[in-house]
C-alpha cells in the first residue's frame, strides 16, 4: 500500500502489518463525537486491539480507545464505544463477502485527517503465523545488512 503524500497520521496501528497479511485497504470516513474529534487531534486514540464488523449493512469499529478529552467535563464519550464507518454501499458488500471467506479479518490500520474530516484505513487481513514474522524479521535484517555493506564499499573508494 502506497504512502497518501501530505497526509501524516494522527493513530497508527503499527503491531498491524507484523501481525497480518493486508490483502486489501478502504478508506473510511468516521462518525465521530466533539469530544473524540479533539481528542484525536491531540494524538489521544489507540488501535492496538481495534477490529470492525459488518453488522446489518453497516460497518462498526469496535475496541478503538480514544482518550476522554481533558476539558470536555460532562459532555465526555465513553472511550470504547464502537463507532460506525462510512463507506460505499459497493465497498460496504465487497467488506461482507471478503470477511466471509475463511481467515480474513478487517483490521483497522490507521486514523488521519484529511480536509479536515477524519478518516480510517481499513484492511481486510489474514493473520500470520509464526514463521512468516520470523521470515519477515530475517529478510528485513538481511535488506539492512546488504545496505551498509553497501554503503561501507562506498566510503572506502
Amino acid at each position: 500500500m502506497a504512502k497518501k503524500p501530505g497526509i501524516k497520521p494522527v493513530v497508527d496501528n503499527r503491531k498491524a502489518r507484523h501481525n497480518y497479511h493486508i490483502k486489501e485497504a478502504f478508506e473510511a470516513g468516521m462518525v465521530l463525537k466533539g469530544t473524540e474529534v479533539k481528542s484525536l487531534r491531540m494524538g489521544k486514540g489507540n488501535l492496538q486491539d481495534a477490529y470492525a464488523v459488518v453488522k446489518g449493512g453497516e460497518v462498526w469499529v469496535n475496541n478503538f480507545h480514544i482518550s476522554p478529552y481533558d476539558k470536555g467535563n460532562i459532555f465526555n464519550h465513553d472511550p470504547l464505544r464502537p463507532k460506525k464507518l462510512l463507506l460505499h454501499k459497493r465497498e460496504i458488500n465487497r467488506l461482507i463477502g471478503l470477511h466471509q471467506e475463511k481467515g480474513y479479518t478487517l483490521i483497522p490500520l490507521k486514523i488521519y485527517f484529511k480536509n479536515g474530516l477524519a478518516k480510517m484505513d481499513l484492511a481486510v487481513a489474514v493473520g500470520k503465523k509464526l514463521y512468516d514474522k520470523r521470515e519477515d524479521i530475517a529478510a528485513r535484517d538481511a535488506k539492512r545488512d546488504m545496505e551498509r555493506t553497501i554503503k561501507e564499499r562506498g566510503r572506502s573508494s
